[in-house]
């Protein structure tokens, strides 16, 4: 859900299940994210696609200053440790996200300037697993307005970050980035075994003649 542009917090909760299914407890986190005053308040499940979407949205909009990460895990995905991972630690040289469990941690269709803006924009807030509509409305408040949530987090908005927003269409080439080779010794391999397929197409062909 789209909020104030003019906050400077977004808010990520993370889905286990269906997004036709969101329960009343995930729907409850992400409307106290909009009754708080965020920019944008939503859900995410995967821990690729879902991810990048997340950057584009953020990169976006310069005031976005804090991403607040609320929910269970998903447990398929495990996205929340993929996204913390990921604002902590960055991405290697083949776009998968740095010291992450999580299965499919690849972000395959996002510049490099996008991932760098992003971890460089955004201050992690975790209050994964805490479940509480009230403690994330107050949070998302305090981005805005100062204050300390937990005793440790002391919040204050620092105002927008000191670039133009990144934007431009992103075509989501790699659908299925769970299929992609992993390094460059799986990518040659898969270049290997389609030369040898196609090698064997012509022979079948040249044979069917």
């Amino acid at each position: 859900m789209r909020g104030i542009d003019s906050s400077p917090v977004a808010v990520v909760i993370i889905l286990n299940t269906r997004p036709e299914d969101i329960p009343v407890e995930l729907e409850a986190l992400v409307q106290a994210g909009v009754k708080g005053g965020a920019a944008l308040s939503g859900t995410v499940q995967t821990e690729n696609i879902g991810i990048e979407k997340i950057v584009c949205n953020i990169v976006s909009n310069p005031n976005i200053r804090y991403l607040i990460l609320g929910g269970p895990e998903s447990e398929g995905h495990l996205t929340g440790d993929a996204l913390k991972k990921f604002i902590v630690k960055g991405v290697d040289g083949n776009r998968h996200i740095k010291g992450t469990r999580a299965p499919n941690p690849k972000l395959l269709n996002l510049p490099a300037e996008y991932i760098e803006r992003f971890r460089k924009q955004v201050t992690l807030i975790d209050l994964q697993f805490q479940g509480d509509p009230d403690l994330l409305e107050l949070t998302v408040r305090a981005c805005q307005e100062g204050g300390t949530v937990h005793d440790t987090y002391r919040l204050a908005d620092p105002g927008p970050y000191p670039k133009a927003p990144l934007s431009g269409r992103i075509v989501w080439r790699v659908k299925q980035p769970w299929a992609e080779p992993a390094d460059d010794e799986e990518r040659a391999a898969v270049k290997r075994a389609k030369e040898l397929m196609e090698k064997l197409r012509k022979k079948h062909r040249a044979n069917s003649r």
